[in-house]
This record gives structure tokens, C-alpha cells and sequence, in this order.
């Protein structure tokens, strides 16, 4: 997203929500069960005290252990995140929500001064956000402290100890349970309305959505070892049946769907991006078109929001705002949608690229490694993701799915200005899972290309600037790989020309990394050392056998045509400039500060042709889709992609083991 957005260390930005139908039972629902409440203790480091916590938790409680696993790993797949809060103010597995007390930090936004648009045809788009009024926080956001009332425990140890925490989220379930007239069943079908209340949506569709996720979590089992080294496991239950009958009894409101462009199997509601003129002929903040059938759509752009949602919906309605086609929230995975497929958001900062894609805000803030997404809003994005990759054959790979810290400044001067969201700590890995497109190794010990592929939580490079500048960040897991001239953990950081500054260690500097799931070619090895192609040189990371952080691939790759000594990179694939009708303005066809040498080669993401939306009045009756003759490929080429004229390169396919 554009920064700045809204403001996430107060509470200003906040629209207050309606409650649901059905407020939480009070403290003396469960007086007789407080007695059995564990009491805290000192953190045990034994790898199963988590799944014993779980355990106590639901014979105190009465909940079966089974939903409380399910309920907390759609939250947080157990991880406990050392205490410190998610994107919305959750602590700890069961992700019980102080928003007042996790949000009383520092601002957080992702760098970058991009122009929006990303159009040379038009003055450039720097608007200021207008934080909103400050409103009241609304209870989805505040469900910790309920759980203190309820069980009993400080609200600091459910904030930092996990095994009060899944006590308080039992509490909560429990109370949840009784308040909808329910017996503290144990069998599991019958709990479907709680788990859906526990979402925290206050409408039927999202807490709907939630619910079958926790049910789907219940039917397929789940195991894996936390970010704590703690080891958990659920049991397979195949057959399990919810009873949804329940969710009538819930209270939750309807929303209506009506103009939303989404799957079904997602919670999706219409928040509109005005389109409005204003102003001396200008006018936001999207521009109208005719996609697919005017041009394709080729990628899905993923930002995060940099601000908190209740804001963000507010500055989306803004005409001399920017915009964006849907926002996805942290909470409970509620996707609302501004922009239609067939328009044109300004979000990328590249014109070619926003004419050409989706983007999808997620609510997050880059710099801040530990405010955590969670479960239900990946598993939210990737349905929908998948739905857009249906409905506009777009392939899910890193070269057609693209973090906005991907997408090329599209002349020179904009290079140092582009964004770098979503960052190092989106879980690019098992976001892929979700989409049903792992990344996994695809040729022999001795391919040409790599795929990066690092492990997510235990790869853990040192960044710096997330609070404070050169100050290091919280140790965290990690999607990126470092970059060094040469195979020793002490040679200079590669240098990106186009950033015109040094390279650093800052979780911001894009110009020494590469991400989970880009593709690069083999450049050489040295022992446990790997070295590619990336910016015009020579690239080393350590890439050991027995950990490795990139897999063997197949693909295809470009290099220079034999005779050339170095060929041009665009950030933009512009046609030429016979192309143009009259009343059109040829766009200049101008590269970037970047070169591939001769003998250097980049894998191909996609060949397209040169073309160039004119949309720049109001009312859409000038607006022209201009297609050339000539033809680009997409390459990754640094952390970013580029592009390249097919008649300056020789395509191959390099060997593949």
C-alpha cells in the first residue's frame, strides 16, 4: 500500500462495529469451573508442554480438545510468537485480542515515496492520508480481557504465557457455548456456533467462513513444531460432521454480497473505491476499463496495509486517495473488495504492472516482524487468490504472483522510491501450500536454476531498522536469502545501481535479497556456497546440503544474442512508437539503469507484448488499450522483475541435472 495509511499505534481509525446479537456470558458462567483453571507456572522448555496445556485446558473448560486445537491453529498454528502481538493486538495461540494494549507502540509503514499510478502521461499521485476520527475499538479486538473476567488469570499471563492463554481461550468457547443455550457437549459436531462466534465477525457469512476452516482443520488433522520448539498434533477426524443448524442461534447479522467479485467459499463484502471527479479536471481514484476482453489481467500484486482496518476502510472511500482491489482482514479473514476486476486500481506504482494486475491489501505492517498474520486471513487471501487465478488464468508462481517489493520502478527516477511490503516476514512458503502450488525442487543436483527455499522459521537473518534506524530487528523467521559478491558471510552485500546508495542490512533495502519462490539461474557453485545471476552480477548465498535455502529447478532463461555485449532491462513492456494512434501519446520506450552482460542469463516468468493503457480523462470514451508489434519477457532480475525485448535475446532451457 501507499504509506502513509493510518496511524495502527492508537485508536484513531477505528469504526465502531455493531456487537453481536449475543454478548458473551458474564464471569459467573463459569464460577464452577474457575477452581480447575490452571494455575500459571514457570515456562516448562520440555517439547510437549503446549499439547499437555490443550489438554488440561479442555477437561477444566469442558471443550473438546480436539476444537480448541482446531480453533487455535486456524489462529496462530500454535505459534505462541514470544508474547508479542499479532497485526490486530491477538496474543498468543488462541490469538485473544488488547488492541489498546498492543497497538500503544510505534508507527509502522512500509518506505517508499512511489507514485501510485506510475504513469508518465499524467502529473504524479502523492496523496496524504487523512487519519480518521478516533471511534471506539470494537470487541473483536478486545477479547482478551473478557478472558481475564472469565478464567480468572491476569491479563499479562494470557499475553505471555501459552499455556494460560489456551486456558483463557477455552474460557471464552466455553462461555460462548452456554450463552448460545448449548450443552458443554464433547462431542465436537456440536460446537459449531461457538467456533464461529469465537471468530469475533459479527455477521453470519465471515463467522460461517471461520467456522468450516476450524471444521476443515478438524477433518484433516494437523502436526507440526511451533516457532517455540513445541510439538502438536491433531488427530485426523474425516467423518466429522458440523452441525451448522447451530449458527442461527447466534444472532450474527447478513451482509450483503451484492457487486462482490469473490469465491464462494470466502466471507466477501462490497466497500466501494469512489470513482469521482473533482477538483481542476482531476478526478480518483481508479480508472474505468474493459479487462479481460480489452487486456489480460497477468498478476496478483500482494501488499500489506501499513494501518489498521477500520482506518483503511475509511481512507479507500476517499476519491483523491489511492486504491486497490481488495482488502483482507487479520482477524477473521473477511475479505472486502473496492475495486471491480474489470477496472484499474492505482496501487502497484508501475502503470504497466497496475494496468495488468489485482491487488490485494492484507492488514500488516512490514517492519513489524512479530505483529504476525494469521491463519484464517492467509487461508482467506489464498481462496481468493485461487478464485483470480481461475477466473483470469493467471499461473501461481513468484513470477505471476508478485509481493508489491517486486514490481519494477518503471523509469529510472522511480527506482529508489518503490515500495518494499509485504517484506521479509510473509510466509511466501506456506502461502503457496495454501494455494496448492508448493515450491518444491523439480530437477537433478546440478540444474541450472534454483528456486529459493529457505526453511521459514528457522532461517532468521539479522535485519536492522524496524524500530529504530541500524538498530536490529526482533529475531524472527524469515522468506528471503542474503545476498554476498562473493562466498564468504564477510564480503560486501551485493549492490543495487538503481537504489544509488550503499547496501545495508535494513529490513527496508531490497538490493542484497532474494525471496522464497523466485527462480534465478545458476551463476557457479563453491562447497556450500551458490551463486547466481541477479542485477548484472554475481550473486553468492549459502545454500549447505543439509539445509539448504534454494532447490533445483527446471525453466527457461534468456541471455544476451551471441554479438551483443550487454542488452537493456525495462521496468515497463511499452510498445513502439508506430503503435500509437493518433490522439494516442507515444510513451517512450526508456530502460532502466540496469544491464545483462554477455554470458549472464535470468529466468523467463512470461512472453507479452508491448502495450499501454491511455486512461486519462474522466469519462472513459478516450481511454485506448495500444498493442505493438514488439515482444517482451518478463525476467526476475533482481529482488524485482524487469523486462527484456525479445529481439535483443536468445531464449533456452537450461540443463536440468
Amino acid at each position: 500500500m501507499r504509506g502513509p495509511a493510518t496511524d495502527p499505534t492508537s485508536t484513531r481509525g477505528h469504526r465502531r462495529l455493531r456487537r453481536t446479537a449475543v454478548p458473551l456470558a458474564s464471569a459467573a458462567l463459569l464460577l464452577p469451573l474457575l477452581g480447575a483453571a490452571p494455575a500459571p507456572t514457570a515456562a516448562d522448555p520440555g517439547p510437549h508442554r503446549l499439547q499437555d496445556a490443550f489438554a488440561t485446558a479442555a477437561a477444566d473448560y469442558h471443550v473438546p480438545q480436539s476444537v480448541l486445537l482446531a480453533v487455535s491453529y486456524l489462529q496462530s498454528r500454535w505459534d505462541a510468537h514470544g508474547g508479542a502481538p499479532s497485526v490486530t493486538g491477538g496474543y498468543g495461540p488462541m490469538h485473544l485480542t488488547d488492541a489498546r494494549t498492543a497497538l500503544a507502540t510505534a508507527e509502522h509503514f512500509a518506505e517508499g515515496t512511489e507514485d501510485a499510478r506510475g504513469d508518465s502521461a499524467r502529473a504524479a499521485l502523492h496523496p496524504v492520508a487523512d487519519v480518521p476520527a478516533e471511534t471506539a475499538v470494537p470487541a473483536r479486538l478486545k477479547t482478551l480481557p473478557r478472558a481475564a473476567e472469565l478464567s480468572g488469570i491476569p491479563a499479562e499471563e494470557l499475553r505471555t504465557d501459552p499455556a494460560a492463554n489456551v486456558a483463557g481461550g477455552a474460557a471464552l468457547l466455553a462461555a460462548t457455548q452456554k450463552e448460545l443455550g448449548e450443552p458443554l457437549s464433547a462431542d465436537p459436531a456440536d460446537w459449531y456456533g461457538a467456533v464461529a462466534r469465537f471468530s469475533g465477525a459479527d455477521d453470519t457469512a465471515t463467522a460461517t467462513a471461520y467456522a468450516d476452516d476450524v471444521y476443515d482443520v478438524l477433518r484433516t488433522g494437523e502436526e507440526r513444531v511451533t516457532d517455540d520448539g513445541q510439538r502438536v498434533s491433531l488427530a485426523a477426524q474425516p467423518g466429522l460432521t458440523a452441525d451448522s443448524g447451530r449458527l442461527g442461534r447466534t444472532g450474527l447479522r447478513t451482509l450483503s454480497t451484492d457487486g462482490t467479485e469473490c469465491p464462494r467459499s470466502v466471507s466477501c463484502v462490497s466497500v466501494p473505491a469512489p470513482y469521482e471527479e473533482f477538483g481542476d479536471n482531476d478526478y480518483g481514484n481508479h480508472d474505468l476499463g474493459d479487462r479481460p476482453a480489452s487486456q489480460s489481467v497477468k498478476y496478483i500484486v500482494i501488499h500489506d496495509t501499513e494501518g489498521a482496518w477500520d482506518g483503511v476502510m475509511n481512507l479507500i472511500k476517499d476519491p483523491t486517495y489511492v486504491s486497490w482491489n481488495y482488502t483482507i482482514r487479520s482477524t477473521d479473514g473477511l475479505i472486502a473488495q473496492h475495486v471491480q476486476g474489470k477496472d484499474v486500481a492505482w496501487h502497484a506504482g508501475n502503470w504497466y504492472i497496475n494496468a495488468k494486475s489485482i491487488g490485494i491489501e492484507h492488514e500488516g505492517f512490514l517492519v513489524s516482524p512479530d505483529a504476525w498474520y494469521t491463519e484464517a486471513m492467509y487461508r482467506s487471501s489464498a481462496r481468493l487468490v485461487r478464485y483470480l487465478s481461475r477466473t483470469y488464468g493467471i499461473p501461481l508462481d513468484r513470477q505471476h504472483v508478485l509481493g508489491h517489493d517486486n514490481v519494477p520502478g518503471p523509469t529510472a527516477s522511480t527506482v529508489p522510491g518503490m515500495h518494499t511490503d509485504p517484506g521479509p516476514y510473509w510466509d511466501w512458503r506456506h502461502y503457496f501450500q495454501l494455494l496448492g502450488h508448493p515450491f518444491r525442487p523439480t530437477a537433478g543436483r546440478h540444474a541450472g536454476v534454483v528456486t529459493i527455499l529457505p526453511d521459514y522459521t528457522s532461517n532468521r537473518p539479522v535485519y536492522t531498522g524496524c524500530t529504530t534506524k541500524g538498530e536490529p530487528c526482533p529475531a524472527h523467521g524469515s522468506s528471503e536469502v542474503r545476498l554476498y559478491t562473493d562466498h564468504d558471510v564477510t564480503a560486501p552485500l551485493v549492490r543495487d545501481i538503481g537504489l544509488k546508495t550503499e547496501p545495508t542490512d535494513g529490513v527496508n533495502d531490497l538490493s542484497s535479497r532474494v525471496s522464497t519462490g523466485q527462480q534465478y539461474a545458476v551463476a557457479d557453485r563453491w562447497g556450500d556456497w551458490t551463486a547466481i545471476w541477479y542485477l548484472g552480477q554475481k550473486a553468492w548465498f549459502r545454500n549447505p546440503a543439509k539445509d539448504p535455502t534454494a532447490v533445483p529447478a527446471r525453466g527457461l532463461v534468456v541471455r544476451p544474442k551471441d554479438g551483443l555485449t550487454s542488452i537493456p532491462v525495462y521496468g515497463r513492456a511499452y510498445p513502439e512508437k508506430e503503435a500509437y494512434p493518433a490522439g494516442v501519446p507515444a510513451q517512450s520506450v526508456v530502460p532502466l539503469p540496469y544491464t545483462i552482460p554477455a554470458g549472464q542469463k535470468y529466468v523467463v516468468g512470461d512472453e507479452v507484448p508491448g502495450e499501454y493503457y491511455y486512461a486519462v480523462t474522466f469519462t472513459p470514451d478516450s481511454h485506448r488499450v495500444v498493442a505493438g508489434q514488439d515482444l517482451y519477457y518478463e525476467i526476475q532480475y533482481g529482488h524485482r522483475v524487469g523486462f527484456v525485448r525479445a529481439v535483443d535475446v536468445t531464449l533456452e532451457r537450461p540443463a536440468h541435472d
